[in-house]
């Protein structure tokens, strides 16, 4: 073989392997890219699920707080009511019949509240775990898009 066809042999392997090299590096480099962009898209959607839950709770609280702050008023006036009505009273049995009948109102509307907030409390979880509904499956999505 001549020289001139053994630099032309070499120069030909040379370029088709720079230009695989050249090839392997941008395709490299744009998974590399897709992978980022899937990674940050995910951040993203963690921190829109992040605040979305901190609303919910607030809003679950908030709710929680007005019932408690209107079941305490409601149980003063209730209260206030039947202190007067003892006090009112024309013998002492009818003061124990007054007292009686306030303490076991008193109590069904305290079992009742109770009921309530812990039902208010319930669907303020439920309504702050939604929005991380789903996190787990997109992170493995996203791990899967990557790797494919």
């Amino acid at each position: 073989m001549s020289k001139a066809k053994t630099a032309e042999k070499a120069t030909a392997t040379a370029e088709s392997a720079l230009e695989t090299g050249a090839a392997a590096l941008k395709t490299g480099l744009e998974k590399a890219l897709k992978g980022y962009d899937a990674f940050v898209t995910y951040g993203k959607d963690n921190a829109e699920a992040a605040t979305a839950s901190a609303t919910a709770a607030g809003k679950g609280i908030e709710s929680i707080n007005s019932e408690i702050y209107s079941y305490s008023k409601q149980s003063i006036e209730d209260s206030v009511a039947a202190t007067k009505a003892v006090m009112g009273s024309k013998s002492i049995h009818e003061a124990f019949e007054f007292q009686t009948d306030y303490a076991k109102s008193a109590f069904e509307s305290y079992v009742a509240e109770l009921s309530k907030i812990s039902e208010l409390a319930t669907a303020a979880t439920k309504d702050s775990y939604a929005p991380f509904k789903g996190r787990v499956q997109a992170w493995l999505d996203t791990v899967q898009s990557v790797r494919a």
